[in-house]
């Protein structure tokens, strides 16, 4: 008798802790009006956003186990963002399946979105932008690129900013919706290899063919300059004080550029001195009528 008193009372005592455990999870949190979740709900919607993201882990790993580095490292930018999209698109799944109003819930931020849509209207482009590069294989990491006047070497392209080098070692962080809005040199699409000129001017009278070889002869003396294509010489215009040549020469490394051809500049000018050859400056007569 003893004992089944015991078990009732036990039994008793369990079923009150259940019903408070189910009055516990039970409990509605109440958003505005119309949106209303309960805590088992909540737990609900943690455990399915941990499960989708052990499973876009495994995923991740096992699309890019095969790839080569650079390739993984771009496709893990992607990878990031597709991640939030679907983390996104599970979530208003989870909350219509317990649920949750899902339209009631975009109706009570529906200001909210509209003022982070329009402050985020760069971002979205600058995104965009990103996926068009990735995509489509306009810039590579390592490019020499020119955008707006500056020039650097791609070190990073994420998708909503490229991260390059200047010359002066400074780190140029360029948002990617320029590339959509601006035209954009690539110098090294092609190879590494670049064409690159320096142009000079000499007095009348001067003789054009051994100008012709002066500036043939600075530039093949130069070792940043490559053998093949050779150099070439272009007579371009007769000047207002000037004979105005340009010497097109080709070297391997464009990022440096601006060093051979100030190489070039000194053995020109050495060259032009040795050989009596001038380099006019502007020059105007001035008339002063007394009256």
């Amino acid at each position: 008798m003893i004992q089944d008193l015991e078990h009732i009372e036990h039994s008793i005592t369990e079923s009150g802790a259940w019903e408070a455990t189910k009055d516990f999870f039970g409990k509605n949190i109440t958003f505005g009006k119309d949106i209303t979740i309960s805590i088992f709900d909540i737990l609900v919607i943690i455990s399915v956003i941990f499960f989708t993201t052990i499973i876009l882990r495994l995923l991740f790993r096992l699309i890019t186990r095969n790839l080569p580095k650079q390739e993984k490292t771009k496709f893990n930018v992607v990878y990031g963002y597709f991640r939030w999209l679907v983390y996104i698109i599970i979530l208003l799944v989870t909350l219509h399946n317990v649920g949750v109003n899902v339209t009631a819930v975009f109706a009570a931020s529906a200001a909210l979105l509209i003022g982070i849509g329009l402050a985020l209207q760069t971002l979205f482009q600058d995104i965009i932008s990103g996926i068009f590069i990735l995509v489509d294989q306009t810039v590579h990491v390592g490019d020499i690129i020119e955008l707006e006047g500056k020039v650097g070497r791609v070190e990073e392209i994420k998708l909503r900013t490229t991260r390059a080098v200047t010359i002066d070692n400074k780190v140029l962080v360029i948002p990617n919706h320029l590339y959509l809005t601006n035209s954009l040199y690539n110098w090294t699409q092609n190879g590494s290899k670049t064409r690159e000129s320096v142009s000079v001017g000499v007095a009348y009278g001067s003789d054009v063919q051994l100008v012709k070889k002066l500036l043939l002869q600075a530039a093949r003396t130069n070792e940043d300059v490559v053998s093949s294509p050779e150099p070439n010489v272009l007579f371009t215009d007769f000047g207002e004080s000037s004979l105005d040549f340009k010497l097109i020469f080709t070297i391997d490394d464009s990022f440096k550029a601006q060093f051979p051809k100030s190489d070039i500049r000194f053995e020109i000018d050495r060259l032009f001195r040795e050989n009596n050859i001038s380099i006019p400056f502007p020059q105007r007569d001035i008339h002063i009528i007394q009256k």
